[in-house]
């Protein structure tokens, strides 16, 4: 019978579908993965992965079978750590994050140092990234996404709607045309994202505004285009709970012109039972519904929850 550590081993090399990313996650050689993979296919008398140079290690039909039953070991084994480590009550361990880039830099990220100085027991990895967070690699306990996830075994719940309106500095206003209608827009250049890069079809707001040729500045990060708003060349949509807070920024045709969104948040289905995914689950629910205004431009101030949120 395969040990738990030959399972392991299995579960990152399947996540990452490359050894030598496996080898640095667990902190071991190369050659030590590799190895490990082939004793554990000698000892289930089955072939786990295709391995090639351009896909790495492609799990094949008895591997996708395996991997199912080695995450429901992996998740019961966590379970019984929590169980047996919590009896005093206090959280503890590790917990990853993943988020949109403006969301997880701007909001998650001081709401989770509150989280932290809660537990201390617990650490945190905070991936605020403009793509998309794999949950089956398991790059992330718990996901923050534009779009509900379509399938997958996965927990979801709707976090927040939040707002993005037009922006621009006092500087850029005073020296372009006036802006009083939605037509006036012909008259000024704009930021926003690589079209071709667009890691979601809800960041696609831009071009229902405005011509291609009037955007003279584009990248795959909200925070460049936020930087980039404040050189004073051009607009730029943003997210009100990012632009609000800094008083160089003025939004435009705020009454005509409003861009709505969500997030959606979810995890795995297996770490639902887990306390401290539950914990981190149940505080975010909490502390992000408190800033609804900030969210949706009313506010310029983040909130912290005044007690600790009970964990489910």
């Amino acid at each position: 019978m395969p040990d738990w550590d030959a399972i392991r081993y299995f579960l990152e090399v399947a996540r990452t579908q490359r050894a030598s990313a496996a080898a640095q996650r667990l902190g071991v050689q190369h050659s030590t993965v590799t190895r490990r993979i082939r004793a554990l296919e000698q000892s289930l008398q089955a072939t786990l992965f295709e391995k090639s140079r351009a896909s790495g290690f492609t799990l094949t039909e008895d591997g996708l079978r395996f991997f199912t039953y080695a995450e429901q070991i992996e998740s019961t084994l966590l379970a019984a750590q929590e169980t047996l480590s919590g009896a005093a009550g206090q959280l503890s361990g590790h917990l990853r994050i993943g988020s949109t880039e403006g969301f997880g830099s701007t909001v998650l990220t001081p709401l989770m140092v509150d989280f932290q100085q809660r537990h201390p027991g617990m650490t945190l990895d905070i991936m605020p990234v403009p793509r998309y967070i794999s949950l089956s690699k398991r790059e992330a306990d718990i996901a923050i996404a534009l779009e509900r996830p379509q399938r997958g075994p996965y927990l979801c719940t709707k976090l927040a709607d939040y707002t993005l309106k037009l922006y621009g500095t006092r500087a850029y206003l005073a020296s372009h045309p006036p802006l009083r209608r939605r037509e006036d827009l012909d008259q000024h250049t704009f930021i926003g994202y690589v079209d071709e890069l667009l890691f979601s079809d809800r960041l696609r707001y831009l071009d229902d505004l405005v011509q291609a040729k009037r955007v003279i500045f584009r990248s795959t990060s909200i925070l460049a285009q936020y930087q980039a708003v404040l050189g004073g060349q051009a607009l730029a949509i943003l997210p009100c709970f990012l632009a609000a807070q800094d008083a160089r920024l003025v939004p435009v045709l705020e009454n005509d012109l409003r861009v709505s969104r969500s997030f959606w948040m979810y995890c795995h289905e297996d770490l639902r039972h887990t306390r401290r995914v539950m914990a981190l689950w149940d505080y975010l629910k909490q502390a992000v519904g408190l800033n609804q205004a900030l969210l949706q431009g009313r506010s310029t101030q983040l909130q912290t929850p005044s007690a600790p949120a009970t964990c489910a």
